[in-house]
């Protein structure tokens, strides 16, 4: 990796012995004192901060094949991010800035997909991936690791690592047999300074210790992943004590001091905020994972009463963060005087035509790639009325899930259980048609990066959990007409928080008060029994606690796999050639008021 003669970087080989320090000799301090009352010398520069990207470098949605568009009119991708980055650049002077990212950088598109796994950039003589190529055109300084970043497995991140030339940060990313940093903990970058001595800027980068259970298959024996709050404990002093005069944690972790993974790990998911609280010597936190918009939020530190500002820009390029910090020279060194800290949206400006003109033949061949055929429908199918009736198209992803889980389990101690699946309705336009089916309609079904994973859960456990689930519909009472505009989506419950659950057979009745909903739950014809095993194949954000759905995250973990359910589709559809509705359609549940059905 080239690395700029003013740059120090902390790599996992330098740990030990203090990072390689490259070029770059400081004035001495003492050559700069005030003297006579002059007033003291003062440097402003700012961080500027994406997270998130999730493979998006065009304002593009590969799932739809159009530009991408949502309620707020957001837009996506590193190509604004671009504009962005030059207008702060040319109004601040470039020397004064830094770009930095804190991570989840190589999954979530198509586009990523592709060269993960269609062209993958491991082979010989392989492709650069497109979001190094991009990040490298826009010059970011350093990027954080994130959880997605594992998705693929270690020879793809590091293939990655080796084409970007920044590097890669992950402090608490540690090999698992020495328990030395797996990758450069931190950068250290100087500034220069238009009058006198350099500003030391450290970068120290932390990762999401849920990498451990997200991607076991990827990372067990490998790497481990320790709490960022006693990373941070061990590498802010250091950082200190070698003259880092600001000290920036890009941390792909949230803020909210929460976890979605429950007892299954010692450590905090969403730590940046306990960061900030307990680590004394922290100036700023890029925050990354939570998909949150932070504009500023300030974290006491409990030993120094310092405020430490956060930041989260929004995923995908929709947001850019900007640090903004005002130093002042004083007692032979730059102390940060004040620091504030804003977001600026990407649907503000065009896309760089740098960025688009780079990668347009990639864009191209991922867009015919999504437009490939790979099967056949017998019926049309939509998702248009999913949210209240049971629909073929959710069962399709039942289907797909169950059989997953039930080949993952063959052979083994829970073989003989029966297996059930969870699906949302996560969009009500999504449709496969009668005929040819693309790439595109089979991952429209499932536009998030969720992975599948099977849970052991009880009969009674089973309906505690369709009770839940069953709070999505509005409360009706029976003999009236039912406006479907106004049945779902009690308390703002979204759509892909209401879970149908396929194997079992029940009714929903909307006109009793929730938690007293589901009615004749049976398996195979019979009322289930409380005690019985169930395996339920089910997503991981379900399965780490998403939408606080009950007994899921403390339950047995039989199985999992990181490959995106999506794309389990895909390969499923493409497997069978063609799809045929009356094959796997059942309607399991209904919505009935005092026992009559609604539809």
């Amino acid at each position: 990796m080239p690395l700029d003669r003013r740059t120090f970087l902390g790599t996992s080989a330098a740990v030990g012995a203090g990072a390689a320090i490259a070029g770059g000799t400081a004035v001495p301090a003492e050559a700069h004192g005030h003297g006579h009352g002059r007033p003291p010398k003062r440097y402003s520069f700012t961080v500027m901060g994406t997270t998130d990207l999730h493979g998006n470098v065009f304002n593009w949605d590969y799932f739809t094949d159009k530009e991408f568009d949502d309620k707020a009119h957001n837009d996506v991708g590193l190509a604004k991010i671009s504009t962005l980055v030059d207008q702060i650049r040319k109004e601040k002077g470039r020397r004064n800035t830094l770009m930095i990212d804190a991570g989840d950088t190589i999954q979530g598109t198509q586009l990523s997909y592709y060269y993960a796994k269609v062209d993958p950039i491991t082979a010989k003589h392989g492709p650069v991936h497109p979001m190094a190529q991009a990040m490298n055109a826009i010059g970011y300084d350093a990027a954080a690791l994130g959880n997605h970043e594992f998705n693929y497995g270690i020879p793809v991140l590091r293939k990655f690592e080796e084409q970007c030339d920044f590097p890669l940060l992950g402090a608490n990313a540690l090999d698992a047999k020495t328990l030395k940093p797996a990758f450069a903990p931190y950068l250290i970058k100087r500034v220069r300074t238009p009058h006198g001595p350099d500003v030391k800027v450290a970068v120290l980068g932390l990762t999401n210790p849920g990498i451990a259970i997200w991607d076991k298959a990827n990372v067990s024996g490998k790497m481990v992943f320790p709490g960022l709050e006693e990373q941070a404990a061990k590498w802010v002093p250091k950082l200190r004590s070698m003259g880092a005069d600001v000290v920036i944690v890009s941390a792909h972790s949230g803020s909210s001091g929460t976890s979605s993974y429950g007892d299954q790990l010692p450590y905090i998911e969403n730590a940046a905020g306990l960061v900030a609280e307990q680590v004394p010597g922290i100036d700023a936190i890029l925050v990354g994972h939570a998909h949150t918009e932070i504009p500023e939020y300030f974290v006491e530190n409990k030993a120094t009463g310092k405020q430490v500002v956060l930041s989260e820009p929004l995923k995908w390029g929709q947001r850019l963060t900007l640090f903004d910090f005002d130093l002042v020279w004083a007692k032979g060194r730059w102390t940060v005087e004040k620091v504030g800290a804003q977001v600026l949206n990407s649907n503000t400006v065009a896309e760089d035509p740098k960025i688009t003109k780079l990668l347009v033949d990639e864009h191209k061949k991922v867009v015919a790639y999504v437009n490939q055929v790979i099967g056949t429908s017998t019926t049309a199918m939509t998702t248009a009325e999913a949210a209240w009736k049971d629909e073929p198209i959710i069962d399709l992803i039942n289907v797909v899930q169950a059989e997953t889980v039930k080949a993952a389990l063959a052979g083994g101690e829970y073989a003989a259980l029966p297996v059930l699946s969870q699906a949302s309705c996560f969009s009500r336009t999504a449709q496969i048609p009668a005929g040819s089916v693309t790439i595109k309609d089979a991952a429209g079904l499932y536009p998030f990066e969720n992975t599948l994973e099977a849970r052991l859960l009880t009969g009674a456990q089973l309906k505690d959990y369709l009770e839940f689930s069953a709070r999505y519909y509005v409360q009706t009472p029976a003999g009236g007409v039912v406006d479907t505009s106004k049945l779902t989506n009690a308390d703002n419950t979204p759509d892909y928080n209401y879970d149908a659950v396929s194997g079992l057979t029940y009714e929903i009745d909307v006109a009793k008060a929730a938690g007293a909903r589901i009615v004749g739950l049976s398996f195979e014809g019979k009322a289930i029994d409380p005690a019985a095993q169930f395996v339920l194949a089910v997503n991981n954000y379900r399965a780490s606690g998403g939408g606080n759905f009950p007994h899921v995250p403390g339950a047995k973990q039989l199985w999992a796999n990181s490959e995106e359910i999506r794309n389990t589709i895909i390969s499923w559809v493409k497997a069978k050639g063609s799809v045929d509705a009356a094959a796997f359609a059942s309607v399991d549940w209904k919505l009935t008021r005092d026992g009559v059905p609604v539809f």
